[in-house]
């Protein structure tokens, strides 16, 4: 077996027998889909933690079985589906969990309509609307009130984000649906986020579909443990309702960036230092995130969701 160390998986050639393996937290895995773009080639997501993620399958320490597996075939490729975004008639990258779509400022009130097969379903003013996968039912569209639906599912999530509505309620369409949020009105630039990474200005219409390349991740036989972490997710809802919103916030950045220092969680969030001390204490104390030492500078700890 061969192995290559690539800085980028956007420039190398790929043969049907790759198989692309990235080291870091599920953020890493989704960067790495959005690299490979259109390309079939499966990936095998390796925590640099010990806590598993959806996208990672084993932590790093488990990585000289996880080499030996595939040198002996021991493993199969999970397909899931993403979705085809255009944004103004022009394609973008797909999504592997979901496009969020909302106003780039915060606490404004977005005005739009969504439309399914050329069927209008409402005219919404909400803070925003999600579109999931059933592999990103657990992220983004889950903390917004989404359902978890399981993996193979051949559906779309809709989620209206906080509807002055108090009758629109989370949709499930076919994936073979497509998907219009159009006549997108708000008093700040609208924008949609791509995996929670890739923002993109909107000036009026967002058309989504099924993407004709599925997500195809590297599953060891005998190690995945989807449904115990579907299962822990919802625990983690119930938690969340007793915790207050600054946890959630540190817990959300968490979720998307990965790893970070104290320092970093202050810069990306925004919070007081000392509102910062507070949560990261009460989530550690309720078990939600661990910390650990910087490797390159150990007066430093490095906080992680558990």
């Amino acid at each position: 077996m061969e192995y290559r160390a690539l800085k980028s998986l956007a420039d190398a050639e790929y043969t049907e027998d790759d198989i692309a393996i990235v080291v870091g937290t599920d953020s890493d895995v989704l960067k790495a889909f959005h690299e490979l773009g259109s390309r079939h080639v499966p990936v095998l997501g390796i925590c640099e933690t010990e806590t598993r993620g959806f996208l990672t399958e084993i932590s790093v320490k488990d990585l000289p079985r996880a080499l030996e597996s595939l040198q002996k075939k021991r493993y199969v490729v999970e397909e899931n589906t993403r979705l085809s975004v255009s944004v103004d008639d022009k394609n973008v990258l797909p999504a592997v969990n979901e496009a969020a779509i909302f106003p780039s400022k915060s606490a404004t009130i977005m005005e739009y309509t969504l439309t399914v097969d050329d069927e209008i379903v409402w005219r919404d003013y909400s803070d925003g609307v999600i579109i999931s996968t059933p592999l990103g039912s657990s992220a983004y569209a889950l903390s917004a009130g989404g359902p978890i639906v399981a993996h193979r599912s051949k559906v779309f999530v809709i989620v209206p984000v906080n509807s002055l509505d108090v009758t629109r309620r989370p949709l499930i369409v076919p994936d073979d649906s497509r998907i219009f949020i159009n006549s997108i009105h708000a008093r700040a630039r609208c924008e949609v986020v791509i995996d929670g990474t890739i923002r993109l200005k909107i000036d009026n219409k967002v058309c989504i579909k099924k993407h004709e390349v599925p997500a195809r991740l590297v599953r060891l036989l005998g190690s995945s443990y989807v449904l115990e972490k579907m299962a822990k997710k919802v625990q983690l809802a119930e938690e969340l309702l007793k915790i207050p919103p600054s946890a959630k916030l540190i817990l959300k950045t968490l979720e998307y960036e990965g790893p970070l220092t104290h320092r970093e969680l202050v810069r990306k969030t925004m919070l007081p230092d000392r509102t910062m001390r507070q949560a990261l204490a009460l989530l550690i104390d309720k078990g939600m995130v661990k910390r650990k030492p910087l490797l390159r500078d150990a007066r430093q700890k490095l906080y992680y969701i558990a």
